[in-house]
This record gives C-alpha cells, structure tokens and sequence, in this order.
C-alpha cells in the first residue's frame, strides 16, 4: 500500500503540471516554486503534517509570485530557477525576520531615531 505522502505528491505535482499549461500561467515558474516548496517539506521532517503543508502553499505561493522580481533584478533569467530559490528560501528568512522582530528592543531603536 502507498504510503499517504507519496499519493497526495503525487496528486499535486499532477495538479501543478496540469496547471502549468493553461494560458497566462508561467508553467517555468510554477514547477520551479513547486520543486523548491516541495524541498522546504522534504526537509522539515520534524514537524507536522498541518505545518509542513501549510510551508508547502506559503513557498509554492510566493515563489511563484516572486520569480518575476527576482528574474528583473539578478542575472538570473530563467523564471523557473529563479521561483526555485525563492520558493526554497521564502520561509527560512521569513522566520528569521520574526525571530528578529520578537527579539528587537523596539523602545531602544526609537530613542536612537530621536
């Protein structure tokens, strides 16, 4: 019997090939943010299965959406790479940036500002 995990990427990764072909969808960039979204859940395997699928969506998401910007401003020019690294990274530096927020001593940079 498969295991659940394997179906269900099986399942998308047909999904996202399906979509990839409709007209006004850059199928470059979709499978590139799927591959590196699908990277950021293969190697969080300590956590859940509700975290790691909402990691999958929040990467496929804003890979997708942040190839374009990435092509425009790196000597990148393929929009399927380019969504790749944005959809691998968009998650380790977000939670980095909250880290770093949670930690600010908000207070200390206003008087340094004044």
């Amino acid at each position: 019997m498969t295991e659940p995990n394997l179906t269900t990427a099986a399942a998308l990764s047909s999904a996202i090939s399906v979509a990839s072909v409709l007209p006004g969808v850059d199928g470059n960039a979709l499978i590139g943010a799927f591959t590196g979204a699908a990277l950021v859940v293969v190697s969080s395997r300590d956590m859940g299965l509700l975290k790691r699928a909402a990691y999958l969506l929040i990467s496929l998401v804003m890979g997708y959406l942040a190839a374009p910007e990435i092509v425009q401003a790196t000597p990148i020019r393929s929009s399927g790479v380019a969504a790749f690294f944005a959809a691998a990274l968009v998650i380790v530096v977000t939670l980095q940036l909250i880290e770093r927020i949670r930690s600010a001593d908000l207070f200390a940079f206003l008087r340094k500002e004044r």
